[in-house]
């Protein structure tokens, strides 16, 4: 489906489950595309909630933004616009980029009935978020075969099994007019300094603590970007604030350990959005 949202951009998602349903949104993170939360979304469909996974702007098969738009604001925007014909209960589960939306987004006024936030802390460490960066705004010339493109994610994350079908890769590439492969996501989203972005989120969690809001935090406990520092300074801010470890998992928890991501979030939602039974 399309969907309306800030400034003129329309954004790509998929709905599935029943209509009057509980409603989880899902917000992937930044380099991500929605197709990251394949196994969840099927997960919260099979256990009865209505499920909204979307391409953020300038991601997957979301518009770019012409102005180059992509502040925390109009991420925030963008998800005012996804929920705003809502009329159950819904909740936010945002990885990484995601998380600091849902943040933002609460900070600006949005009620959610539960949040979820998948490795992201209002102090990340640096060196993280760095590597993250470095490899969204690495080659800027893209690929010229999809083993190439293969090889720069190997390098990335070397600890994850490589697949044995590269051509789902695919989803993340764009043919651009010179015949080379490149990213799908807008090169001008990396284009500021992650500092400012870090700047904001801890200015919202703010926020977000002041609410009577559930929120859980969901880390791998292999991550750089989420330290033990970081969640004891996010506990202190926010003492509610369930913590989920997840064992094996780094930065990118659902495409590491799909199954035991899946788990801590269900009994989340279970205890604090349950599906209503007849």
């Amino acid at each position: 489906m399309r969907i309306a949202a800030a400034c003129g951009v329309t954004l790509a998602a998929d709905i599935e489950g029943p209509a009057d349903a509980p409603v989880v949104v899902l917000l992937h993170g930044g380099g991500q595309t929605r197709h990251s939360w394949s196994g969840a979304m099927a997960a919260l469909v099979a256990r009865g909630y209505r499920v909204i996974n979307y391409d953020a702007r300038g991601h997957g098969d979301s518009d770019w933004s012409s102005a180059g738009a992509y502040h925390l604001d109009d991420r925030a925007a963008d998800l005012a616009a996804v929920v705003r014909n809502l009329s159950v209960p819904f909740a936010l589960v945002g990885a990484s980029l995601g998380g600091a939306t849902a943040i933002q987004a609460v900070a600006r006024g949005l009620k959610p009935a539960v949040v979820v936030l998948v490795d992201i802390v209002p102090e990340p460490e640096p060196q993280g978020v760095g590597r993250i960066v470095g490899f969204m705004r690495g080659h800027p010339d893209g690929f010229a075969t999809l083993d190439e493109a293969v090889e720069a994610v190997a390098a990335y994350n070397p600890d994850r099994p490589r697949p044995s079908d590269p051509s789902g890769l695919m989803r993340n590439l764009r043919q651009r007019p010179d015949g080379r492969l490149g990213w799908h996501w807008d090169p001008r989203i990396v284009a500021a300094d992650p500092q400012v972005h870090h700047e904001e989120v801890r200015r919202s969690a703010e926020a977000l603590a002041a609410t009577e809001i559930p929120v859980m935090l969901v880390r791998g406990l292999r991550s750089d970007v989420v330290s033990p520092a970081g969640v004891a300074a996010f506990k202190t801010l926010m003492p509610r604030l369930e913590v989920a470890d997840v064992a094996g998992a780094g930065h990118m928890v659902a495409g590491d350990r799909n199954d035991a991501f899946n788990a801590a979030v269900l009994d989340f939602l279970d205890r604090r959005m349950p599906v209503p039974r007849g």
